[in-house]
């Protein structure tokens, strides 16, 4: 696992933007063994299971203004594991901690629909990743889930909260469990009384 991040954070070198660290991750795999490209993709996958919680969801969703579906959070598992092991470990153990985040942090009060595409805490693409360096490496396209699977694992590809589920719409249990967060974010109440156009729009 040390490995794993290792290079998720020397990806991000405070210049490169997130397709710039997706193509330097993928050339630094491509330069070695296939078997690394397999477990960088196990590595990602173990990481997901320990952010893959209702209490994270609910945080995503308050930040991203209840735009977090299920493709949505699986993206935002990946974005937060391209924060770093650091911010990952403390988050995961807090979700309101997310308020610290610079990232969130300058997100807070500007409505979702005037959000940048590279500002929104999702980061689809390191999913590609292990697959595009394992066909470099192979020539084999999309293998690197059929390898996981003969090894006995088979890779996440969407949420499975395994601890209580609840609703992430409640104001009273987002206010509750993200106190922080809640005085950052408008709250579901909140935003239906600003109107649907401020708040609940389609992601762009």
């Amino acid at each position: 696992m040390d490995e794993f991040w290792a290079l998720i954070e020397a990806s991000d070198d405070g210049a490169r933007t997130p397709d710039e660290r997706l193509a330097w991750l993928t050339d630094r795999l491509a330069e070695r063994p296939a078997g690394d490209a397999v477990e960088f993709a196990l590595r990602l996958d173990e990481a997901r299971a320990r952010a893959d919680t209702w209490r994270l969801w609910g945080a995503a969703s308050l930040i991203c203004a209840g735009l977090c579906s299920d493709d949505g959070f699986h993206y935002f598992q990946a974005w937060l594991v391209g924060l770093g092991r650091e911010t990952f470990e403390r988050v995961v153990a807090d979700p309101d901690a997310l308020a610290d985040v610079p990232q969130v942090r300058r997100l807070a009060g500007r409505r979702v629909d005037g959000w940048a595409d590279d500002e929104w805490p999702d980061w689809e693409c390191l999913d590609y990743v292990a697959d595009e360096a394992y066909e470099r490496i192979t020539g084999m396209a999309d293998a690197v889930d059929d390898v996981a699977e003969a090894r006995g694992r088979e890779l996440r590809c969407s949420p499975e909260p395994c601890d209580e589920e609840w609703d992430l719409n409640d104001p009273a249990e987002l206010a509750g469990r993200y106190p922080r967060l809640a005085t950052m974010f408008p709250l579901p109440a909140a935003r239906r009384a600003a109107g649907r156009s401020v708040w609940d729009t389609a992601r762009p």
